[in-house]
């Protein structure tokens, strides 16, 4: 009996070993056959298969006369029997030799896909008209890319993304409602009535404990009071690094405001209430005052150079997104730009427009009344967790992360959110599989913590 079952085996295992490896050509066979997709590179990390690809898009989906442009995109390969997580990061895509995996990607053990939004990197048309940088046409993107990758995986597919890549996520959902069987959204804000900003300014007079908040809030004060002192530090960061203010804020002066009044806004992005103990006080040097600031929201970044990788965001915020905007009501009387704290004021002026209300509406209402298998990831300490979706009752949920900043996982909820939301993305998924599959090698976690975005 022991010899007939070692021999069923061996010839299960002869035979399961050719179709795997015919499997796997297969696959490359099949991505080379897609009409406009081309396949740059491919690398093997330990259990998977990494391909960079290029996909030829329409620069006007709703007129392609317009011409093409190549979009990037990753694909991580596991298995053809398994779902499909589809990564929408919102901005450029970085294609690192070793590819990192989402939350959602590890939880399902699942293949990834990982697109770059059009207009970043890689991914801009040339000539670029700005006015085919929608969240329609973006997700008509992500659409043709799904629509061609089900002809190689008939799996259920996930989306995800955070901060502005959740934002893609939902827009991607509710123009293309039957591409993905579920999304799962991180610190998603959503600015539906652009002027309405009170639920940030009430974030920013709760949050933390109150010695933070106000020596927080004297960090600011103190700064702009010491302004004549502190930017000609700017200024010498600035002829020591080459940084220029020319094309967007117009002067040191002008990024020195611009930074001081995000610094709050950054401080709670990306630290904790453990980090209050750092907040220098009303004494601390000049020196001391500016290298704090520095390091949290870093005077570098509101400059020419600083920004312009970030430009299409800024103009997306400008045209349709919207933008926090805040009362700054402890520091009247020592500003001097009325107006300064919007993305207009971080363009090059021939990229400055007026903003259109209607699309952050309609999404919005969408959401609430008619979305389905929507899952909303927030951070309690985090600002762009302020203005949050609403799902509808339809399957959908909203959770969030205790003391979380914009770095908010479904790992970081109470253990009863945790479990709870990880079955909801399993079942959507069609994954009855362990968190983790024994045995599969384990590439870098990805916490999808996006590029900083600041408060503008």
């Amino acid at each position: 009996m022991r010899t007939l079952f070692l021999t069923v085996l061996l010839v299960l295992t002869a035979v399961a070993a050719p179709a795997a490896a015919t499997e796997e050509q297969d696959l490359l066979d099949q991505l080379k056959a897609i009409p406009g997709l081309t396949v740059v590179s491919e690398t093997q990390p330990a259990g998977y298969r990494f391909f960079v690809l290029s996909y030829s898009q329409p620069v006007d989906h709703r007129d392609p006369r317009k011409g093409t442009f190549q979009q990037r995109l990753t694909l991580l390969h596991r298995a053809l029997d398994v779902p499909v997580v589809l990564y929408t990061g919102g901005y450029g895509l970085a294609v690192n030799p070793t590819p990192s995996r989402t939350e959602p990607t590890r939880i399902l053990d699942a293949n990834q896909v990982s697109v770059e939004h059009r207009f970043f990197r890689a991914s801009r048309p040339a000539p670029a008209d700005w006015r085919d940088l929608t969240v329609w046409q973006e997700a008509s993107d992500e659409h043709r890319i799904v629509q061609a990758l089900k002809t190689v995986y008939s799996g259920r597919w996930i989306q995800t993304g955070a901060s502005k890549g959740g934002m893609t996520s939902v827009y991607h959902r509710r123009f293309y409602p039957g591409d993905v069987d579920g999304v799962v959204a991180y610190v998603a804000p959503d600015d539906a009535i652009n002027p309405l900003d009170r639920d940030y300014d009430r974030f920013f007079s709760q949050v933390g404990s109150e010695p933070c908040r106000r020596a927080l809030d004297t960090v600011q004060r103190e700064a702009l009071l010491r302004r004549d002192r502190m930017v000609p530090l700017l200024e010498a960061d600035a002829a020591r690094n080459g940084y220029t203010f020319t094309r967007t804020l117009g002067s040191a002066d002008r990024s020195y405001e611009m930074t001081v009044l995000d610094t709050v806004w950054a401080f709670w992005q990306y630290s904790t209430a453990a980090d209050c103990a750092t907040v220098p006080p009303a004494t601390a040097t000049d020196e001391q005052l500016y290298a704090w600031i520095d390091a949290v929201a870093s005077f570098g970044f509101y400059t020419d150079q600083g920004l312009e990788y970030y430009w299409p965001y800024y103009y997306q915020a400008a045209t349709q997104l919207g933008w926090p905007d805040l009362a700054f009501a402890h520091l009247r009387g020592l500003t001097r730009y009325r107006g300064l704290y919007q993305p207009n004021s971080v363009l090059p002026a021939e990229l400055r427009s007026r903003h259109q209300a209607l699309p952050m509406l309609d999404v919005d209402h969408w959401v609430r009344t008619r979305s389905e298998r929507m899952m909303f990831v927030y951070g309690e300490n985090d600002p762009w967790s302020a203005e949050r979706f609403t799902p509808s009752g339809l399957d959908s949920y909203l959770y969030v992360a205790p003391g979380a900043n914009h770095g908010a996982a479904i790992a970081g909820l109470t253990e009863a959110d945790a479990a709870a939301a990880t079955a909801t993305l399993r079942r959507w998924a069609g994954s009855s599989s362990a968190l983790r599959s024994p045995g599969t090698a384990q590439l870098p976690d990805d916490d999808m913590l996006p590029d900083r975005r600041p408060g503008t």
